[in-house]
């Protein structure tokens, strides 16, 4: 396995692509080892990494990202990150894990020390490529949850955030987040652009936002994209820009991150 990974990145003359491609086969990797521990029957897949995955979106993404759905069967993160762990070892990789668990969003790091070098990444020994897994013990309610079958590399059937929910999470984080994150917009800009015209799970996001502390305008039907938009009009462009362009796949796809367009959007009435 690990092999046929380094085959792949000696053929991407790209660095950052190599990049990428060389992070998105272990995060395949990881969830294959995550399905294959029962992983599923507790949690569901959401985020960046979930939306690239299964719709195609345009860009690359650093974490996996989860929600413990079914509580009743959770087998707990440090059991499954040793499951990972143990898989990434037989497959010829070095691996590090460090775990973090004694928070509501619990995280497990998987280090690799030596792949950044055989890939040609880095020319320093002592260089390691994270994956990080983050389970969202405390989920708002509300998600509606799928089951899907994806081939990344090789099949993989995990239980996921349906779009609306996913994009009710990217909304929370446009409105809820401190810092100002490119790819929040990207994806937004993504939701909005889409043929389907998909509209945020509104129960999930209410949730989220309650969860948090929000204290903004009631969100509705008819007002979430007024809010979001006094959100866009409010951040540094610049900045937005900047986090973005290191994970785009293709950097034409920059165009999606035109203020005035993403505006534009919003100012739209949902038909």
């Amino acid at each position: 396995m690990k092999d046929h990974l380094l085959a792949l990145a000696v053929q991407e003359p790209d660095r950052r692509k190599r990049l990428n491609l060389v992070r998105e086969y272990l995060q395949a990797c990881i969830l294959r080892s995550l399905q294959e521990a029962g992983a599923f029957a507790a949690l569901a897949f959401q985020g960046g990494t979930a939306l690239r995955f299964l719709y195609g979106l345009r860009r690359f993404s650093e974490d996996l990202d989860f929600s413990l759905e079914r509580p009743e069967h959770d087998r707990g993160l440090a059991s499954l990150a040793e499951a990972v762990k143990r898989d990434l070892v037989q497959s010829g990789y070095a691996v590090e894990a460090t775990l973090r668990v004694a928070r509501t969003v619990q995280t497990a790091e998987m280090k690799l020390p030596g792949l950044l070098r055989e890939t040609g990444l880095s020319s320093e020994r002592g260089a390691k490529l994270m994956i990080r897994i983050e389970v969202d013990t405390s989920p708002p309610a509300g998600a509606v949850l799928d089951t899907r079958l994806v081939t990344r590399h090789f099949p993989i059937t995990f239980r996921v955030h349906d779009l609306r929910s996913c994009m009710a999470g990217k909304v929370h984080a446009v409105l809820a987040r401190r810092w100002t994150k490119g790819r929040d917009l990207f994806d937004l800009a993504w939701y909005l652009t889409r043929p389907d015209h998909p509209s945020p799970n509104l129960d999930l996001l209410r949730n989220a936002l309650a969860q948090t502390g929000w204290r903004g305008s009631i969100v509705d039907e008819t007002s979430w994209r007024n809010v979001v938009r006094d959100r866009v009009e409010s951040l540094s462009w610049p900045s937005v820009v900047a986090d973005i362009d290191p994970f785009l796949e293709d950097p034409g796809d920059r165009v999606l991150l035109d203020r005035e367009m993403l505006l534009h959007e919003l100012g739209r009435t949902q038909a």
